[in-house]
């Protein structure tokens, strides 16, 4: 008896399913009216998980919501489309609906997983360093948003770890920028490339670097004191990196030494605070 029964269910099941692809591509029709909320979402999560094109699938979700809204499949239909359309790779659409189920359903328990989706849909758009980097500031802050407003998540963990991967990125533009000015000789446009990378982005892995591209650009200025605090940071912090390796050479073959020099300048200030511990 229990067997017979599940067989008419499997079958039953199948026949919603052949009966919803029947239907086909065609745009809102009223032959999806005669199935219920929970077929069509079937329908749809079928449609996501064997169509080449994920966003097929949003059809049958947004079919939920004009016919069935205010339910609680609706809430589960509204929060699949923004799935589907960031599998899709349709961001501004994925970031639409994310943000439409945070404005209807601000308390609810997928909230959270609705605010990770923006976040990442702005984040997935970040490509090569070269790009303008609006996308990579509206992903800082809606992943920052994540981590404060749904600490305890899954989805805040992740956020924590994209975070700091696009507040590398953003460190990563201000260094190919001070690279540019530095090859082509212009040292004061190059120095204040590195400054915002020392100053603003220290926790990145181009801190070494923007260091010992200081100490190339103060000494081709003949600014050697800023050229040796620059160096004196570089060794306290990163004495092992090669990047204070070349920047001893540069020094030691001036006959210069990494050593900070007193004064209120804004390395001194990185000095005094980076090394000395003195932040006030």
């Amino acid at each position: 008896m229990r067997h017979g029964a599940g067989n008419r269910r499997l079958v039953a099941g199948v026949l919603v399913v052949a009966a919803l692809a029947a239907c086909g591509p065609q745009g809102p029709d009223e032959s999806l009216s005669s199935f219920s909320a929970q077929e069509i979402f079937e329908r749809g999560e079928f449609e996501l998980e064997t169509s080449r094109r994920a966003s097929r699938s949003v059809r049958y979700f947004s079919e939920i919501e004009r016919l069935y809204p205010y339910t609680e499949w609706a809430r589960r239909a509204l929060i699949m489309q923004a799935y589907a359309h960031h599998r899709g790779r349709e961001y501004d659409e994925a970031r639409a609906a994310a943000q439409r189920f945070l404005d209807t359903y601000p308390g609810d328990e997928d909230a959270a997983y609705a605010a990770y989706l923006l976040a990442i849909s702005f984040y997935d758009q970040i490509d090569e360093v070269g790009r303008d980097q609006g996308l990579t500031f509206q992903a800082l802050q809606h992943l920052r948003r994540v981590i404060e407003d749904y600490p305890d998540t899954e989805f805040a963990r992740s956020a924590v770890l994209k975070f700091d991967l696009a507040f590398d990125h953003l460190a990563g533009k201000e260094m190919e920028i001070g690279r540019f000015y530095l090859r082509r000789g212009n040292y004061p446009a190059a120095i204040n490339r590195f400054r915002v990378v020392v100053e603003d982005f220290q926790t990145t892995t181009h801190t070494p670097e923007a260091l010992h591209r200081l100490v190339e650009s103060y000494l081709a200025l003949g600014f050697e004191e800023d050229a040796r605090t620059a160096a004196a940071i570089l060794g306290y912090n990163f004495q092992a990196n090669p990047f204070y390796d070349d920047s001893f050479r540069l020094l030691t073959g001036q006959g210069l030494s990494p050593e900070a020099s007193p004064g209120d300048g804004w390395l001194q200030r990185i000095y005094r605070q980076s090394v000395l511990g003195e932040w006030l």
